[in-house]
């Protein structure tokens, strides 16, 4: 890897544009197009194995945490408007891991800011690479148990509401539409590690 491909911009925690290891296709060029501190976005320049050169375009989020909790054989969800993609969705609690935290520590403090709750237990399900062909994004899901009221702590552009559903209802309704990959896939991984 060259130099200047070390020296790339970094974000505050101390992530760079370039993802760390040697890549098995020779990477010519890595430029950034944009960078909202949030979210960046930008492309490799990459040489295929057939030696053509091809631009690979990412973007590139913090990870996140999605939060699957359960109390009284009830899963706990948020309802929440996505002006992304302009629907109302019923989704599993989320957030950005923030620096030097884990994916459980992020997911407990996820859970009290979105819904009151603070768990007296959390476990990692499993890190997940999300939508690989464009993103560069990864996604810890947490199990979480033992769930005490604490106050809200709601972000400036969170306007949600904590929703229950029975354990035996909540694949069924998180599968009706819309819905999101995070809330389907935590719900199965805890299925099928035996909490639900």
């Amino acid at each position: 890897m060259s130099d200047d491909l070390r020296d790339l911009p970094a974000f505050d925690d101390g992530r760079s544009h370039s993802l760390p290891g040697e890549p098995e296709w020779p990477v010519l060029e890595v430029a950034v197009e944009y960078d909202a501190g949030w979210f960046v976005g930008g492309y490799d320049r990459v040489e295929q194995p057939d030696g053509t050169e091809k631009k690979y375009y990412w973007a590139e989020l913090s990870p996140a945490t999605v939060v699957i909790a359960v109390a009284d054989d009830q899963v706990l969800f948020v309802e929440q408007y996505r002006p992304t993609v302009r629907n109302t969705q019923l989704e599993l609690p989320a957030g950005i891991v923030e620096p030097g935290e884990s994916y459980t520590a992020a997911g407990a403090r996820e859970l009290a800011e979105e819904t009151g709750f603070d768990p007296a237990s959390t476990v990692l399900l499993q890190e997940v690479w999300c939508s690989t062909g464009v993103l560069r994004h990864k996604r810890g899901y947490v199990f979480a148990e033992g769930l005490e009221p604490v106050s809200v702590d709601h972000d400036s552009n969170e306007f949600l509401v904590p929703r229950t559903v029975p354990i035996d209802e909540a694949l069924a309704v998180a599968r009706e539409p819309p819905t999101n990959d995070a809330t389907l896939e935590g719900l199965l991984l805890a299925e099928a590690e035996g909490y639900l």
